[in-house]
């Protein structure tokens, strides 16, 4: 007890140098050995130098030639501390550190263990995440969070996978041009001469789920014309309301607006479409006649009119003669100079 604060401030001067050796020998450790089991504890009764040895051996072993200078300082602090009467066993702890620094063989630097600049040392209680919170809260007969619960779905019934293939084949048993979407049938080819002709004629119900009023005769390429406007034009302007296209006219054997002496209507070559009006899911009837220019429909109208430029090589509507006020002409003719819109 009288020799602690001496090998206190020793135990300090070592640690200093220990940090200032470290860069020459890295592959050192500094952690002290472990005591052996044989060797007793020092207490008061013990010499000064059975102290020394049982203390500061630990710490100097194996250290690099710079710790053992250090050590030997220490020792040599201890044997001036030895030689002003610092020793033996009567006085407190506090009274041989006055002593030591008295004698100048030691200098004491108070420490704060708190204060208002130092952070807290006590450690914060850490948050609770979320999903510790969602696990604490769960419900353990919840077949959705339990752990005794597969994640993986179930199958699917087999009388639902059966309706299902079934729909397919009769679709695809339905379907015309290699389009499982277009459903009709083929009619071959059909004409009446004098131009008036189509080759590989097929009849179309429906397209892209959509049902036409009347089936209507056509090539294919008027057919995937139309199918592709139902899907990317008609259908995202009504928000996919749209079951039914009313058929003004389709295949006829006429000229261009019944005009005597004019040419050949597109009508006459199976490569046009007239519609009139879209029924919608909730029975809604928009005809082109009545809400063109008015209102929601009006627009959906007119988006229409407007994507079908490009899928269709001639569309005209309401704007482009008093002949189309009330319906959409829709036709596949192919113009040098590109689609012809109105």
């Amino acid at each position: 007890m009288t020799v602690r604060a001496v090998i206190s401030g020793g135990a300090a001067a070592v640690f200093i140098a220990l940090g200032a050796v470290a860069s020459e020998a890295p592959d050192r450790s500094l952690r002290p050995e472990s005591r052996p089991a044989s060797q007793p504890l020092v207490g008061p009764e013990s010499s000064l130098q059975a102290s020394q040895d049982t203390v500061l051996a630990p710490v100097i072993e194996g250290v690099s030639d710079a710790a053992d200078a250090v050590a030997d300082v220490v020792v040599g602090i201890v044997a001036d501390a030895a030689a002003v009467g610092i020793t033996g066993t009567g006085g407190t702890e506090d009274e041989v550190v006055a002593m030591a620094v008295s004698a100048d063989l030691l200098t004491v630097t108070p420490v704060p263990l708190a204060g208002p600049d130092l952070p807290a040392l006590a450690p914060r209680i850490r948050p609770l995440s979320d999903q510790v919170i969602a696990a604490a809260a769960r419900v353990e007969t919840d077949p959705v969070f339990s752990p005794d619960a597969s994640l993986r779905p179930s199958d699917r019934p087999e009388t639902l996978m059966e309706k299902v293939l079934f729909g397919k084949r009769k679709k695809r048993k339905g379907s015309v041009c290699g389009d499982i979407d277009i459903q009709g049938e083929k009619v071959g080819n059909y004409g009446k001469g004098g131009g008036c002709y189509i080759a590989d004629a097929v009849r179309v119900k429906s397209v892209s789920g959509v049902r036409l009023s009347s089936s209507a005769l056509m090539t294919c390429k008027t057919a995937e014309a139309l199918n592709t406007w139902v899907d990317k034009a008609v259908q995202p302007a009504f928000s996919k309301q749209v079951v039914e296209l009313k058929v003004a006219a389709h295949y006829a054997c006429r000229t261009r607006n019944n005009r005597a002496g004019a040419k050949l209507s597109e009508h006459a070559k199976g490569r046009a479409i007239d519609i009139s009006a879209f029924t919608l899911k909730n029975g809604k009837q928009v005809t082109v006649l009545n809400d063109w220019g008015r209102g929601k429909y009006g627009k959906a109208l007119a988006k229409s009119h407007a994507k079908a430029c490009g899928i269709f090589g001639t569309v005209l509507g309401p704007r482009s003669d008093g002949y189309h006020r009330d319906h959409f002409h829709l036709d596949t003719a192919n113009y040098r100079s590109g689609a012809y819109c109105r």
